[in-house]
């Protein structure tokens, strides 16, 4: 079994290597029966192209994300087509959004833990072309997440704040799409729309729980519908309810589940997978049920998190 630490030198505005790179070292020093090696990006879609160059070889092989989860979302397009691939996370970006889902717990940084971790198989979203592992959207939230960028470059702004300034920035702009919504290729929901999320994990945005009831490994995915009812003042008040995840009981937002979704909108709309944003009028995102093997450090975190709120998901969490 080979352990790769990708490593994003860029993360947490530049601390992430500083930060793991010692105790890799320092682990694997005490373990030299190991293999491993430490592989630091150098551009946007190296990581992804490097890790299917070692995937592909066919031997058993752990990738370690280390960075955001822009780091995530590369290593896991480039591991999941490879059923001897494992994808651990050391969440060291400024939002690490679906790390969230395994509980905060300090195991994510000890090298031991993820090196000894079990695995879960996880189901990942078909976006076309590229693959997720938390949350895809069209619509306004993914017109945030696009501008969302551009925040994060102010000096002092994290994942978090940057997604809040974006989210008062748009809601002064574009607010609504006329969306045309396919659900399992038979519910249909039509009309003017905030936004729709298919969501694998809970949070996005540097910790908005847009999927309260997500569970990455239940076989469905969920979806989020926000209706336009309501003026940009109300909505500016609601931003705390939705960041809580508490906009499921507005009577406004409809939620499903099910195992695809498509998206039909009448103008050019943002849409967002795993924070990579482009404009199109349509989208399909489609569940791969266990498509990725994916490390627990520490799996009560893990059960513990996603056992709140699932209502009739939880006994098959580690199916």
């Amino acid at each position: 079994m080979r352990h790769i630490f990708i490593v994003n030198p860029a993360a947490g505005k530049g601390s992430a290597a500083k930060r793991i790179i010692p105790e890799i070292k320092a682990y694997f020093e005490k373990h030299q029966d190991l293999s491993w090696e430490i592989y630091q990006t150098t551009a946007p879609g190296d990581g992804k192209a490097y890790t299917e160059s070692i995937a592909k070889t066919g031997e058993p092989v752990r990738f370690y994300a280390c960075g955001g989860d822009g780091t995530l979302y590369e290593v896991v397009n480039g591991a999941y087509k490879y059923p001897n691939a494992a994808v651990g996370i050391i969440p060291l970006g400024s939002g690490n959004d679906f790390a969230r889902v395994f509980g905060g717990s300090d195991k994510m940084f000890d090298i031991g833990a993820q090196v000894n971790g079990e695995t879960v198989a996880f189901d990942l979203i078909d976006a076309g072309g590229h693959v997720a592992i938390n949350q895809c959207s069209m619509g306004l939230d993914a017109e945030v997440c696009a501008k969302q960028a551009y925040f994060k470059k102010l000096p002092g702004v994290g994942g978090e704040f940057a997604y809040t300034m974006s989210l008062f920035y748009c809601l002064m702009r574009r607010l609504k799409s006329e969306f045309k919504i396919v659900v399992d290729d038979k519910e249909t929901y039509e009309g003017t729309m905030l936004f729709s999320l298919c969501a694998n994990g809970r949070w996005y945005g540097g910790g908005y729980k847009g999927a309260p009831k997500a569970v990455p490994n239940d076989g469905l995915l969920d979806f989020v519908m926000v209706r336009k009812t309501v003026g940009r003042l109300k909505l500016a008040g609601l931003v705390g309810q939705y960041k809580r995840g508490e906009h499921l009981g507005w009577d406004f937002t409809t939620f499903v589940r099910g195992k695809k979704m498509q998206i039909f909108s009448k103008k050019p709309a943002a849409v967002n997978v795993d924070g990579e944003c482009e404009y199109v009028t349509e989208s399909t995102f489609q569940i791969l049920e266990g498509a990725l093997q994916v490390i627990l450090p520490d799996k009560a975190a893990y059960l513990q998190t996603v056992g709140n709120d699932t209502d009739e998901k939880a006994p098959s969490l580690l199916k």
